[in-house]
């Protein structure tokens, strides 16, 4: 065996690399519980890996055949009902983890140099990943993924000169039809899984190549001992390879109690019109997006002012993109001196608060019908969502913080 896995590692460096990315990789050693949120990622992405996998054997991706199969497997296939929840859920999961996820990065700095790369890189996984959420949100052919994937098309039409031949290419046809199940089919399953995961690889690798942040921000390669070890460091393998399965299991139970009790948790993950076949001439009585979505999609609807001659609709479709692409920049919009929340200043403690919570209630009012009362608590929570990022180069570095330790607590 050994000579086996020296005569493979002369030609592919697998025991090096094993080294470098587990066994001899040390993280800090003060990690908390908003470091689960990595792994649980992983994992999750796996399980929406293989139960997609598993469900394109069974599913017909044709608009006289999707909804059938789609009932097919939920009925005839064995455990075809597991499977199917298992992605459905599977997915608002992912989005609850990587939300989770970037919120720890936004606490703790992790976008701060020298981790730039590491949150664009993140940033682009969130970007794909809301692409193959939509695209999937299409497959099964129920009314709300026909009518939702018609309304979030259509959004592309609003942009000048080239909005309408940009949304027939996006669909292939001049309404949602067969073509367009086919193509988002095919990028559901095929393209955006292979740009996702070698963009997690890159996610990796560039962490790998800085190390891990920590709760008290504080770079752990600096101090190290006499063998270049860090003080403050322990290998990932065994010590945290073990301590994620307490996530793992946690986390397992709060899935699994969703997928087995409330897999379609009140109409949030699976729609209750998405229980009928797609028609093309009934609209149903309220059409919003997959929770994940709606936040984004409160924005959208914030905006009700024409302006410079351009509908309203446009200028919603360019906030929802400015709230997106304004995260890229959060790099260079931080000013402040010191990365974790622990040690800087109440401004950025409060700042960061009116974010979250704004980012929580738009994500209520993108799923409920739009008032006026509701359009202007929007379009409130939406000026509170730039200003967070628009204000921050200026409370960041004007508010008191405090002194950081040398060495990492814990």
């Amino acid at each position: 065996m050994n000579k086996l896995i020296n005569w493979v590692d002369e030609r592919l460096p697998i025991v090096d690399a094993w080294n470098k990315h587990l066994a001899k990789y040390y993280a800090p050693k003060n990690f908390n519980v908003w470091y689960f949120f990595g792994s649980l990622a992983m994992l999750v992405l796996v399980n929406q890996l293989v139960t997609g996998i598993w469900l394109t054997m069974s599913y017909n991706p044709s608009s006289e055949g999707a909804f059938a199969s789609v009932e097919y497997i939920m009925r005839d296939v064995e455990w075809g009902w597991l499977l199917r929840y298992l992605h459905s859920t599977g997915a608002s999961a992912f989005f609850v983890v990587v939300y989770l996820h970037m919120f720890r990065g936004l606490m703790y700095g992790s976008y701060q140099k020298p981790r730039e790369l590491i949150w664009i890189f993140g940033m682009l996984i969130y970007l794909v990943l809301m692409a193959e959420a939509f695209m999937g949100y299409l497959l099964p052919w129920g009314q709300m993924s026909y009518w939702g994937a018609q309304v979030i098309v259509n959004l592309f039409g609003a942009i000048p000169v080239i909005g309408d031949d940009l949304s027939l290419w996006i669909r292939g046809d001049y309404l949602i039809s067969g073509i367009t199940l086919n193509r988002f089919f095919a990028l559901h399953v095929v393209a955006l899984p292979i740009v996702l995961l070698g963009l997690v690889v890159l996610h990796i690798l560039a962490l790998h190549e800085v190390g891990s942040n920590n709760p008290d921000g504080i770079d752990i390669k600096k101090n190290k001992d006499e063998n270049g070890i860090p003080k403050d460091g322990i290998p990932f393998h065994p010590y945290y390879t073990v301590h994620d399965l307490l996530g793992v299991a946690v986390f397992f139970f709060v899935f699994f109690l969703v997928l087995f009790f409330f897999p379609e948790m009140g109409g949030l993950f699976l729609e209750k019109p998405n229980f009928e076949p797609a028609n093309p001439l009934k609209t149903p009585d309220h059409i919003a997006p997959v929770w994940y979505f709606t936040p984004f999609y409160a924005m959208l609807r914030a905006v009700t002012v024409d302006l410079f001659g351009l509908d309203a609709k446009f200028w919603g479709v360019v906030v929802m993109g400015a709230a997106i692409a304004i995260l890229f920049v959060l790099p260079w919009l931080d000013r402040s001196p010191v990365r974790s929340i622990r040690y800087k200043g109440w401004l950025s403690k409060i700042a960061l608060a009116i974010f979250a919570v704004s980012f929580v209630i738009l994500g209520y009012l993108g799923i409920v019908p739009a008032t006026e009362g509701r359009t202007m608590v929007a379009q409130i929570l939406t000026t509170f969502y730039f200003l967070y990022f628009i204000l921050m180069p200026f409370y960041t570095r004007m508010e008191k913080t405090k002194p950081v330790p040398e060495r990492v607590a814990g």
